[in-house]
């Protein structure tokens, strides 16, 4: 029975030591105005916490800053609310001429147990650089370029004038009215572009990959899991799937080579396209229906041949499933 009791009490006193490691949240806010000229280059840093940028006048970027700290059990050094008062009154941000870096905490006790998202309004001008360990960005109405980075988060970007590279460990891509190529990386998630006005280069470990382009550009999309749906592709494609779906429609500039390990493949080109093909199933049928040339024997699951006057090449294969070229 003593033994019984002695486990409770310790339990009991675990358990409050556990509860009372994240005991105090204390909250503050800063805000700053810099004034600049030109193109500037704005760079962007949090350990945790959300990022958003969007446009404003064109002499000024604006910092507002919401500002989280916890006091641990364990603690020691600064509490909580001296970090937040030490963070209001020299905020991290340093400017040298149109460079502009905010959120760079040297001091490692300062940022231990700190989170600190921001709201920057910059000049739409403005070439910007995100980075979070965890937290989502969002991004809207720059010229760019826009290099952006998470460890988790969803990144969101949209009317960027010119080149995109974004990268999360796990966590969505969306992005929309891009005037430039795009290299989107994902450990896991979706990754979703529309308004894409030139190339575009897609990876995630699982999750669907889908994209709308409206200028030329050469497309590569790849998921380890998921589904593949390119629009109004203007250029060579390269597709893969691990398990999932492929949907292509568009303009075979240059070859499209598509590959999924289970799934249906589905494309769409012009009427009057002319293009190489050689498209086979390990299990399914396959259908072109555009005008075709037989190369070599025709099979229900493989089809060899040529559209037309014959042109860019089709490559296409699908472990199990149906493959149709419309």
């Amino acid at each position: 029975m003593k033994a019984t009791k002695l486990h409770l009490t310790l339990a009991i006193l675990i358990c409050a030591i556990s509860q009372s490691a994240m005991a105090f949240d204390v909250k503050g806010s800063f805000t700053r105005t810099l004034t600049v000229s030109g193109t500037p280059d704005i760079e962007i840093t949090t350990g945790s916490g959300d990022i958003r940028i969007h446009s404003g006048n064109t002499t000024s970027v604006v910092v507002s800053a919401r500002i989280s700290a916890n006091d641990t059990w364990f603690g020691g050094g600064l509490s909580a609310e001296e970090k937040v008062k030490k963070i209001e009154a020299n905020p991290p941000i340093t400017q040298s001429g149109s460079f502009i870096r905010i959120g760079r905490i040297d001091d490692r006790d300062l940022r231990n147990n700190v989170s600190i998202s921001y709201d920057v309004t910059v000049p739409n001008t403005s070439r910007v650089r995100t980075e979070t360990g965890s937290g989502d960005q969002n991004v809207q109405d720059v010229q760019g370029p826009l290099k952006a980075s998470s460890g988790s988060g969803t990144i969101s970007a949209s009317k960027i004038g010119s080149e995109v590279r974004v990268s999360t460990g796990s966590g969505d891509i969306n992005l929309d009215d891009v005037k430039g190529s795009v290299y989107a990386s994902a450990g896991s998630g979706t990754i979703k572009a529309g308004g894409i006005a030139g190339s575009f280069y897609a990876d995630t470990g699982s999750g669907d990959v889908t994209l709308s382009q409206t200028a030329p550009g050469h497309v590569s999309a790849k998921t380890g899991s998921g589904h593949v749906v390119l629009k109004n592709v203007k250029g060579g494609v390269e597709a893969r799937t691990g398990s999932g779906g492929v949907e292509a429609q568009g303009e075979a500039k240059s070859d499209w080579d598509i590959h999924t390990g289970s799934g249906d493949v589905i494309l769409r080109l012009p009427s009057q396209a002319a293009f190489n093909v050689d498209a086979r199933s390990s299990s399914g049928n396959v259908t072109v229906n555009h005008p075709l040339t037989i190369q070599g024997t025709m099979k229900k699951n493989r089809v060899q041949g040529k559209v037309g006057a014959g042109g860019p090449a089709l490559n296409v294969e699908t472990g199990s499933g149906e493959i149709r070229i419309e």
